[in-house]
């Protein structure tokens, strides 16, 4: 990390995105920094990880190179309104909140700002995140890539049209939560046939982590991978039966469009 970066805001997004650049890169932490309307989170975040902190997001600013923006939709127009003056043409302003468009960051400002909107998810936190990233025209090769480089440090990186960026968040921001719920239900139908609760969680882990892997790895359809397991007249597909009636899919696409739509409201709610 060669630039400086600013998080304002010490909520679960900065945790888990400044754990993962610290798993990383352990000497990294002399060139971040966070910032938070109360002392207290920030002071854990300072004691945890040795790193610099304040109440005064217009310090940190003036600070830092890289501002993440890292508070909820609701609390992006007093925070903006509060730096705005003292953003330069050196800082890159880096979105990673739901539903905020780069147009609604830009019209803060009486001036070019370079703006970078993300959408990571929390698996960053383990290095194992997945980020959507774009940026608008002001924005530089070299400061796309210090952002880019900032979250392949933390996991894997996608850089795609503004267009479809408020579809990530139901397949990868929100996602995480929905497999957990998989786990957990994994893990109940383990302990009801017998297994320990400790032992019911690895082996459901474990084999989401593993099948996850191989859809990257194998570059295989899901479908194909899905097809190996299931043996005709054996239990797996038995299984599969069962979820289909169930609209285990249509279900899981179900959510998805519900949470699109919430993030969609919430982008016309804050603009």
């Amino acid at each position: 990390m060669n630039s400086k970066i600013g998080f304002i805001g010490a909520g679960n997004m900065t945790y888990a995105i400044v754990s993962g650049l610290l798993n990383s890169d352990p000497h990294g932490k002399e060139n971040i920094y966070v910032s938070n309307r109360t002392m207290d989170k920030a002071e854990r975040l300072s004691e945890e990880f040795e790193i610099s902190f304040t109440v005064n997001n217009r310090s940190l600013v003036e600070t830092c190179d890289i501002i993440v923006l890292s508070v909820k939709p609701a609390k992006y127009k007093e925070v903006l309104d509060e730096i705005k003056d003292v953003v330069t043409s050196k800082h890159v302003i880096v979105s990673v909140a739901a539903g905020i468009t780069i147009e609604y960051i830009e019209k803060f400002f009486n001036k070019p700002v370079k703006v970078v909107r993300t959408m990571p998810n929390t698996p960053v936190l383990v290095g194992e995140g997945m980020t959507a990233v774009t940026s608008n025209n002001y924005t530089e090769k070299d400061d796309l890539n210090a952002v880019l480089n900032l979250f392949e440090s933390i996991g894997r990186v996608d850089v795609i049209d503004e267009s479809l960026m408020d579809s990530i968040p139901a397949i990868s921001g929100s996602s995480p939560a929905y497999v957990y719920m998989f786990i957990e239900a994994l893990a109940d139908g383990g302990v009801l046939h017998g297994l320990s609760r400790e032992k019911a969680y690895k082996y459901a882990a474990q084999a989401v982590l593993g099948a996850a892997k191989m859809v990257l790895e194998k570059e295989k359809h899901p479908g194909e991978l899905k097809d190996m397991v299931c043996s005709p007249a054996g239990s797996t597909i038995e299984a599969v039966y069962s979820l289909e009636k169930s609209n285990f899919r249509g279900a899981v696409i179900q959510a998805m469009n519900a949470c699109t739509d919430k993030v969609k409201q919430m982008g016309k709610t804050e603009s």
